[in-house]
């Protein structure tokens, strides 16, 4: 007597099911068989008469797939007084490593996770080829300009790209929006007339892109921008230091708001002025790009553009993973939206805190 129930049926029996060939249901199952067809309608009928589950390792063989998704980023070590403030602001890393992550469980993935350092990362993204199926790149960790080549060799996925990439899938935020939102706030709203734009690296494309929004939006509302090579900054609190300190030992006045390329430059904005003497908002209004957890918790809290983060993760290796199982992506530029979150830094009173909400 059999004891052991029916067997667990196989490609073998679906094939045999839907008298077509192994090849055919391998095509089918796995996408590649084009139009709808008669021998595509006979294997999904024998897939549901069998109740034949594919098995996810058996596929990821025939296809060649590893079934792991490389994400690079930018992971240069803090090397200032800063260190905590620099750690915390990797929070937004982590939340797009979160979203990724959420992702890439979906479509029965894995990540690899690698930082890059200052310099050139052409070398660290090579070695990586070999060992995954695609590469979501974060930031500027490799220059545009050799994204195309690698596209050629491994589904690419660029993260905060120009978007004019065809090779590459670049998921993005309207930086734009974004820049124009802070811009009619602090010229409109606060009368603000001189501006500056505290940049991140020079060579990234989301830095770049919210300079230039600023610079227009602002001078479109009435305002004027100090000239940005006066405000270089790198992405972190210690260079945001080192600019704001350098300008105040030139004994030039200061400009009315500090618009800072993102969080971690605002914090180390903040930072300066307040070591200095300075009053924020009083003296100078900052404002900052990201939302990165730390902002609402500053004192002043930060005004700042707020990207979703987690949702970038998410549709970056949703994109990169169509890309590795053979669809073409309807998009190669996909631009997800931004919103303004009004708090202390810019001038505009702290929110009213319901009775009910606080503790006696």
């Amino acid at each position: 007597m059999d004891t052991n129930g029916p067997a667990t049926p196989t490609i073998y029996d679906v094939a045999k099911r839907a008298g077509v060939s192994i090849a055919t249901v391998s095509r089918v199952l796995n996408g590649l068989s084009g139009r709808r067809s008669v021998s595509a309608d006979k294997v999904l009928a024998a897939v549901e008469d069998l109740g034949f589950v594919p098995n996810g390792a058996a596929r990821s063989l025939s296809q060649g797939l590893k079934r792991v998704i490389g994400i690079v980023y930018a992971g240069g070590p803090a090397t200032d007084d800063l260190l905590d403030i620099e750690e915390e602001s990797l929070l937004y890393t982590d939340s797009i490593v979160r979203g990724a992550e959420a992702g890439a469980q979906r479509r029965d993935f894995s990540l690899m996770l690698t930082g890059a350092g200052p310099g050139d990362s052409s070398g660290l993204v090579d070695r990586l080829t070999g060992k995954v199926d695609g590469l979501i790149l974060l930031d500027q960790v490799l220059d545009e300009s050799r994204v195309s080549p690698l596209a050629e060799r491994i589904p690419v996925v660029l993260l905060a790209g120009s978007g004019r990439l065809d090779g590459a899938v670049t998921v993005r935020v309207d930086n734009s929006a974004g820049m124009k939102a802070v811009a009619s706030h602090m010229v409109k709203d606060h009368g603000h007339r001189r501006l500056a734009f505290l940049s991140g690296l020079s060579a990234s494309p989301d830095s770049v892109s919210r300079a230039r929004s600023l610079v227009r939006w602002a001078t479109k509302f009435g305002a004027e921008v100090e000239p940005l090579e006066h405000w270089a900054g790198d992405w972190t609190s210690g260079g945001a230091v080192k600019v704001v300190s350098a300008r105040l030992e030139s004994g030039d006045p200061l400009p009315t708001c500090i618009v800072c390329a993102n969080d971690q430059t605002a914090i180390g904005v903040l930072h300066a002025l307040v070591h200095a003497g300075y009053s924020v908002p009083g003296d100078v209004a900052v404002t900052g790009f990201d939302d990165i957890p730390v902002a609402r918790h500053l004192s002043p809290a930060l005004t700042t553009v707020r990207q979703p983060a987690r949702q970038l993760g998410a549709v970056a290796v949703e994109a990169l993973i169509d890309i590795v199982e053979g669809r073409h992506p309807e998009r190669h530029d996909i631009v997800l939206g931004v919103d303004l979150q009004v708090r202390g830094s810019c001038g505009c009173p702290p929110p009213t805190i319901p009775a009910w909400q606080v503790e006696v």
